[in-house]
């Protein structure tokens, strides 16, 4: 799902509280080392549930796509994103034609930030469903309503444009949200493909284009969970103010969303000092997972450091 619901992580903590330290999963883009992270017990305890059934499923079913598609969702819940490759990177060998494989190895590729290896995968998977009909992809954490909003292809799509996004190769990205906004059947992936899409034309600077984008989006909409993205596009449609919009962050994804977003816009309307200073609040909390602190890790590498 293009949100991120994931699992709390934070930056610098190893390990559940009286644990050895784990090995690190991650480094940022701007160097920090990214450590899996304690996850409150009673949440913990569901999410290694979950991994129990799904690893006995694949036990019975080793040679079934699906089964290791759930071990590795399953095991990336719980902040084993390096672990949840391995098991794609495993399965890809066994069902080297499967784009399934490929798009979720690639999301973790995003995570663990191997953007190359990301694009290489997600161009596999966009690759080999080029022409096949969509599919519904269930969600392994579902949202309020329990009603998937994305499918296989928008989310290689939606995935594919995020990793050229952050490597700040903004026209790639263009071309891969237009391809998933295309796709798209809902106002939840609309939302959040426009959001992306609407960045990287303003950085193409495609100013008409992004402006009769923005003119698709309205103040009701029927949402389900991109709220964050419909209140950041109101942003950039003069609808709201980026003091409201921050005033909106809740916890620690949503800060990560909006912050992001808002410092986006700051440096679209020639606030750069601005800014970095909300890019720098958005990737202090915990999510380091979510896209929106890896978007703002993004723009903080890009820039000189103060």
């Amino acid at each position: 799902m293009p949100r991120l619901i994931c699992v709390c992580l934070v930056i610098g903590l190893a390990s559940v509280a009286g644990e050895p330290p784990v090995v690190p999963e991650a480094t940022s883009l701007l160097g920090r080392t990214l450590y899996q992270a304690e996850i409150p017990a009673e949440q913990r305890a569901r999410l290694e549930e979950a991994l129990a059934r799904a690893q006995a499923d694949f036990e019975k079913n080793p040679g079934d796509p699906e089964a290791a598609i759930w071990l590795g969702r399953r095991t990336a819940y719980l902040g084993r994103y390096q672990e949840a490759i391995s098991i794609y990177t495993k399965a890809i060998r066994m069902h080297p034609d499967d784009a399934r494989l490929y798009r979720h190895r690639g999301h973790r590729y995003i995570t663990v930030r191997e953007l190359d290896n990301a694009i290489a995968d997600l161009e596999t998977a966009a690759r080999l469903t080029a022409g096949q009909p969509d599919e519904i992809e269930p969600d392994g954490m579902p949202n309020a309503k329990n009603i998937p909003t994305s499918t296989l292809q928008t989310n290689i799509w939606y995935h594919l444009g995020l990793a050229h996004y952050l490597k700040g190769d903004f026209e790639e990205a263009r071309r891969a949200f237009s391809a998933c906004l295309q796709l798209s059947t809902n106002d939840d992936m609309r939302v959040a493909a426009t959001n992306w899409l609407y960045l990287a034309l303003r950085r193409t600077r495609r100013n008409a284009e992004a402006a009769a984008l923005l003119g698709t989006i309205r103040s009701e909409m029927n949402l389900i969970e991109n709220f964050e993205y419909h209140s950041l596009l109101l942003l950039h449609k003069g609808e709201k103010t980026p003091e409201t919009v921050l005033a909106d962050a809740g916890e620690a994804l949503s800060q990560a969303t909006l912050g992001s977003g808002v410092g986006a816009w700051y440096l679209l309307n020639g606030q750069p000092e601005k800014a970095r200073e909300v890019f720098l609040r958005a990737t202090q909390g915990p999510q380091w997972a979510a896209f929106g602190f890896l978007a703002a890790e993004a723009e903080l590498a890009r820039q000189p450091a103060k």
